[in-house]
């Protein structure tokens, strides 16, 4: 079965921190400062959520930045995510604590930057056999703890009964209980948007359909910039920088390439599919975790803009296609797990929509990308580019705190402080 069917995104808030330009007002005008400014503090690569942070992050610093996306702002991976601002249960049961106190940290800080955006979400792990209800009570109380003082709310033990009072549409039968914890919900290509605002707010320019053409390197094999070309016009520009961040997500190798052709790949790209079914399936304002599935991920069961939203799968691709389509195996997966805890089981029929992205993984000499490293990679180039890469959305504002950090370590900038953990977000209330 092939589906065609995208969810509809909603449009990004009113910003009362001044109403950006209309878009092809904007676009003359980021174009116009092309044709002048050619040299710039800093060059991003990448309209998704690193590469926005990055972007964000240069311009709160003092330093004057321009951001080029091939498509529009937030149009690829970054625009088909889970939605959810988390630390990562999975992660804490591989014992990554790393990794999930600093997501955990991130949660706290992007609830606080964008509290329009991002807010908290009740999850129930239903237990239905007598020893997970201690064991992933004991786990979510370690979630808790890495969280500290920035933590939710208190995870809770919960009956049969509060359970199904919370999540009416969980399969009742052999029931033992829950474990109630909280994490967050956003919306991401909300997020991308503003991210762009608040680099207009900046002085910061952010252009979409340009594509990068060429990495131009001095004669002593150094990095001086970018070659573009604007998709509509057929305009090219040559931008100098003193530092050029590559931010492409799974396209970060394409990019490296083409300052150096020999490059090793840095990227395993991996797929995973979201289903929209209607809210009947799933009402009411809590979401579920599945902490257990066949391809040793978790899946999410979660309300999302009057809809249910299922996800997430993990398979690996070799190519990077910029609309990924959901294969017949990830439908049926996503369907049969959450049909084994639903009252009402979903089947195709009941699919209202789908979506699917890349994710940019770290190659780590792992078997499956279920082990692959979901942590962000900062690498300094033979030719002084520097490629950012991995990660995820809850991470993306400290992936870029580490990646201007970087480029003022190794001299491209002069030192400047981080300012972006209590910049609240253009449209935060």
């Amino acid at each position: 079965m092939k589906l065609d069917v995208s969810p509809e995104l909603p449009d990004a808030p009113a910003q009362p921190r001044g109403v950006p330009l209309p878009h092809e007002a904007a676009r003359a005008a980021g174009l116009a400062r092309l044709r002048i400014d050619r040299q710039w503090d800093v060059i991003v690569i990448g309209g998704g959520a690193t590469g926005l942070g990055c972007a964000v992050d240069a311009a709160s610093r003092g330093f004057s930045t321009v951001l080029v996306e091939a498509r529009t702002i937030g149009s690829g991976t970054s625009s088909r995510s889970s939605k959810l601002v988390h630390g990562g249960v999975r992660y804490l049961a591989q014992g990554n604590i790393k990794l999930v106190r600093e997501a955990l940290h991130e949660r706290a800080t992007l609830l606080h930057i964008a509290p329009d955006i991002c807010h908290a979400l009740p999850f129930v792990i239903p237990c239905y056999r007598w020893f997970e209800q201690p064991f992933y009570w004991a786990g979510m109380k370690i979630y808790d703890a890495l969280a500290g003082r920035r933590r939710l709310a208190p995870a809770r033990w919960l009956s049969r009964r509060a359970t199904l009072a919370r999540v009416p549409s969980l399969k009742a039968e052999g029931l033992r209980g829950g474990v109630l914890y909280y994490d967050g919900q956003f919306d991401d290509l909300r997020l991308a948007r503003a991210l762009a605002n608040t680099l207009h707010e900046l002085g910061g320019v952010a252009l979409e359909h340009m594509s990068v053409t060429a990495v131009p390197l001095r004669p002593d094999g150094r990095a001086q910039g970018i070659e573009v070309r604007a998709e509509d016009t057929g305009e090219r520009y040559t931008l100098s920088g003193k530092c050029v961040i590559n931010a492409t997500g799974v396209w970060v190798d394409t990019i490296r390439r083409l300052a150096d052709p020999s490059a090793e790949a840095l990227v395993s790209p991996s797929q995973g599919t979201h289903l929209l079914l209607d809210a009947s399936f799933w009402p009411g304002g809590h979401a579920l975790l599945i902490p257990n599935t066949a391809d040793g991920r978790v899946l999410f069961v979660l309300p999302w803009n009057g809809k249910t939203l299922i996800g997430t799968t993990d398979v690996p691709r070799e190519d990077t296609p910029f609309e990924p389509q959901p294969r017949d195996e990830e439908i049926d997966f996503l369907l049969q797990t959450a049909g084994q805890y639903l009252s009402r089981r979903p089947g195709r029929g009941d699919i209202l929509g789908h979506f699917t992205g890349l994710r940019p993984l770290v190659r780590a000499g792992a078997s499956s990308t279920a082990e692959l490293s979901r942590e962000h990679l900062i690498r300094v180039e033979r030719d002084g580019m520097i490629t950012v890469t991995g990660g995820k959305w809850t991470t993306y504002r400290r992936m870029a705190q580490d990646t201007l950090d970087t480029a003022i370590r190794i001299g491209q900038l002069p030192p400047a402080p981080c300012r972006t953990e209590r910049l609240k977000l253009a449209g935060a209330s």
